[in-house]
């Protein structure tokens, strides 16, 4: 991608800074963001009608991921319906906050997010991935069909559409040796977003070590030894090749990693009403593939991975009681900073519905 290609041409061994005191990661960032600040003023930064409608989107996920493939075949049929997804993919515009931030200047106009991303617009979102709450894919699926109108609107109101709603599968804990208790787990240094002091400081309370970084530098720093842990899903733990530096997989999973295709209204309500049906279906079929092939996908992820060295490590019932004790102990700190108190509460009611319906059957 032109992205890679300037980045690479801008540090090369011919650059003007090579052999100086700064330092070559500090300087191929700034040169990342120079190059991408250029590009993006030479293409424009709001909505084209030059050869149609196009509408810039930005992705972490890595080109050619089930990810990725999800989101181009909903801009073929974009583009089908009279609107180009020109899209960039693979973190090559930042992490997650960094897009959003994007989006508000109107520089991009469409993103697909993790809820930490969505977390930037709204903090509710992330009661549809509270650690150790939800069992299974059904609790999860009931307790974000009920939530869905409420989140979506409180997004409308800070001037974003919720096109679709995803995921990547369930978080497990990766490291570069087994993690199998909490006390495992306060041996290591481990990745957590970096603008979420709310959740390092939780951590941080309890006794561990998270580090604070872009989820696009996890690779590099575990390379370094900066962090020896992170946790994440196994097709993304495979996608961005991280497992490699950290072969070691816990078979718990302690949340869904939700997420969701948005706009902003800005540019949705400059489309024409005629194109936005169409526009839907395709942004819904693509909501309906990311559950279904996301889903069927996580067990040959991780196969695929156990094929290039991965380890995975089964906990007893004892140690999954450990790690439920533990995330459940910081429910008191997590309502009201990491997620607005009443949209906990929600989640939690919503949850022990489905459970005393299952259990009334």
């Amino acid at each position: 991608m032109v992205f890679i290609a300037l980045g690479r041409r801008l540090t090369g061994e011919s650059s003007p800074y090579s052999g100086s005191k700064i330092s070559e990661a500090v300087m191929k960032k700034f040169l990342k963001k120079l190059s991408l600040a250029a590009i993006l003023l030479l293409t424009g930064t709001s909505l084209s009608q030059g050869q149609g409608l196009t509408l810039k989107l930005g992705t972490l996920a890595p080109e050619g991921s089930p990810f990725d493939l999800i989101i181009r075949d909903m801009g073929d049929a974009w583009k089908t319906a009279g609107v180009k997804l020109q899209m960039y993919s693979g973190g090559v515009l930042g992490d997650e906050p960094d897009m959003v931030t994007k989006m508000r200047l109107g520089q991009i106009q469409v993103g697909v997010f993790t809820v930490v991303g969505l977390a930037k617009i709204d903090k509710g979102v992330q009661a549809l991935s509270i650690p150790m709450l939800y069992k299974d894919y059904a609790e999860s699926d009931y307790v974000r069909g009920k939530m869905q109108p409420l989140l979506e609107a409180r997004l409308a109101a800070k001037g974003f559409k919720v096109l679709n709603w995803g995921e990547a599968g369930w978080v497990m804990f990766f490291g570069k040796q087994p993690i199998l208790t909490p006390e495992d787990l306060k041996k290591v240094k481990f990745f957590v977003w970096g603008d979420d002091t709310d959740t390092m400081n939780i951590w941080k309370s309890a006794g561990y070590s998270p580090v604070p970084l872009a989820a696009t530098d996890i690779l590099p720093n575990l390379q370094t030894g900066l962090i020896n842990a992170f946790d994440t899903t196994p097709i993304s733990a495979l996608s961005f090749q991280w497992f490699t530096s950290a072969p070691h997989m816990t078979n718990m999973r302690w949340c869904p990693l939700v997420g969701a295709t948005i706009i902003t209204t800005k540019a949705w309500n400059r489309l024409p009403a005629d194109m936005k049906p169409a526009l839907l279906k395709a942004a819904a079929d693509a909501g309906t593939r990311f559950k279904t092939e996301i889903r069927t996908g996580e067990q040959k992820a991780i196969d695929v991975m156990k094929t290039k060295g991965l380890t995975v490590h089964e906990i007893t019932g004892e140690q999954h009681d450990a790690w439920e004790k533990l995330f459940q102990n910081t429910y008191p700190q997590i309502s009201g900073t990491v997620i607005p108190a009443d949209m906990m509460t929600q989640a939690i009611q919503y949850r022990d519905e489905y459970r005393a319906k299952k259990a009334a059957k």
